[in-house]
């Protein structure tokens, strides 16, 4: 700015040089304005005008206070930009500030569904010892109920010493793995996955083969009056139900369960297909009241079944308004709507009973697992009218399920989980 300032001064005192003076002896002196005056925006002195045009000293005023509103329009400017500089850069920290927190909340409430159970040796010969004596007790109650039925239907002598003679050697073999297991146990700090796979199925096979022996000595007073034993919180014991669901827009699910479990009685069934392993599951998980999923969706119900009596659970749904009902003991305690709506129930996926699936018939969580016993699970493909759930929780009706019924033949056991004869409908009401 001061250089066109001095170039401004010298071209006017070349341009008044070169004419006649109007004034006799005037001159032409410049004078530097202080720095305040310039930007309080002080007029330049007044210079002669020459004739009706403006005087060079008009000119270069003209041209001085152009320049000097251009660098306050440009101080302006710079000023507005770094507050703007200052505004973004505030609100890309406080973003950041955010994302990082939800992150890290994120992080901490996530739900592990990917644990198993711990794999110490001194745990897992513990579990192997108390399933073994379990074995044992099981073997001499069988041959004690064996003798006394004998004796009772008066069999021959003969026919008593051959039931002894497959006791004895049944006992024998049993013995020979115990004294198997006992030898590996110096073996199991090292233990490897294929080690302790070959150690579960040698004793799950034997586990089926006394299940098998007891089943067939006491057989069921008719194909639906047994109940699935899951005592143990593990990720390997389970039943799984043979059939499969067809795709359904409406359905009834209904069920006997006795649990004392805490926190939570884990899962009673759920049902996945390819695609969603949550498809249909009733959970209770840690210290959270009972959820029923459906596709992934979620619905909290007011059931309360963990104070170790049998209780008679029927939950419905209908994919018109997603609506559901939840029924304890006959009794209606919830309803709501916008369940998964308009979504139909996948065909083809794996029911099972005791366990909550992450993938298809699959990767349990010891967590999530149901402890307790189940009995008489049927499903319909309608919602049962409030006056028929009444009537079979309180046993004056027995309506097996129309897509998948309670009976023996349907329902298979793994991992030490057994089938037992249940009590009787009254028997349970009784309970209650």
């Amino acid at each position: 700015m001061l250089a066109l300032l001095t170039a401004g001064v010298a071209l006017a005192v070349a341009a008044g040089g070169a004419q006649d003076s109007p004034i006799p002896g005037s001159r032409f002196v410049c004078t530097a304005l202080p720095p305040e005056a310039a930007r309080a925006g002080c007029p330049l002195p007044a210079m002669p005008m020459q004739g009706g045009t403006m005087s060079p000293e008009e000119e270069l005023r003209a041209a001085v206070l152009q320049l000097r509103e251009t660098v306050v329009q440009q101080k302006e400017t710079l000023g507005a930009q770094r507050e703007a500089i200052r505004e973004l850069t505030g609100k890309l920290a406080r973003c950041e500030g955010l994302a990082g927190g939800k992150a890290r909340g994120a992080g901490a409430t996530g739900k592990d569904t990917m644990g198993d159970l711990p794999r110490d040796p001194g745990h897992v010969v513990e579990q192997l010892s108390r399933s073994l004596q379990t074995l044992k007790d099981r073997l001499e109650s069988l041959e004690l109920q064996l003798r006394t039925n004998a004796s009772n239907a008066g069999l021959p002598s003969d026919f008593r010493e051959v039931l002894q003679r497959r006791l004895g050697e049944l006992e024998r073999q049993l013995l020979r793995k115990v004294a198997e297991l006992e030898d590996e146990k110096s073996l199991l700090h090292n233990e490897t996955s294929a080690h302790r796979q070959k150690t579960e199925s040698t004793l799950n096979a034997l586990l089926q083969r006394v299940t098998e022996l007891e089943r067939g000595n006491s057989a069921f007073k008719s194909p639906d009056a047994f109940k699935v034993s899951l005592p143990l919180r593990t990720n390997y014991l389970y039943g799984k139900i043979k059939k499969t669901l067809p795709e359904l827009y409406a359905f009834t699910i209904c069920l006997w369960l006795r649990s004392s479990a805490s926190p939570g009685i884990g899962t009673p069934f759920s049902y996945a297909v390819p695609g969603q392993a949550n498809e249909i599951v009733l959970i209770e998980w840690g210290n959270n009241p009972i959820e029923l999923l459906i596709n992934d969706k979620v619905a909290q119900l007011p059931l309360f079944v963990s104070d170790g009596k049998w209780h008679h659970i029927c939950i419905t749904w209908t994919t018109r308004d997603g609506m559901w009902e939840a029924f304890q003991d006959g009794e209606k305690l919830g309803t709501g709507e916008n369940l998964a709506p308009w979504h139909p129930i996948k065909p083809g996926g794996v029911l099972i009973l005791g366990q909550e699936q992450d993938t298809v018939g699959g990767r349990f969580d010891a967590t999530q697992a149901f402890v307790g016993e189940l009995s008489q699970f049927n499903i319909w493909d309608r919602v049962l009218r409030a006056q028929e759930i009444i009537n079979i929780a309180n046993c004056s009706t027995n309506m097996p399920g129309n897509i998948i019924p309670w009976v023996d033949n349907n329902v298979d056991v793994f991992g030490g989980a057994s089938k037992w004869p249940v009590e009787t409908c009254e028997e349970r009401l009784l309970d209650l």
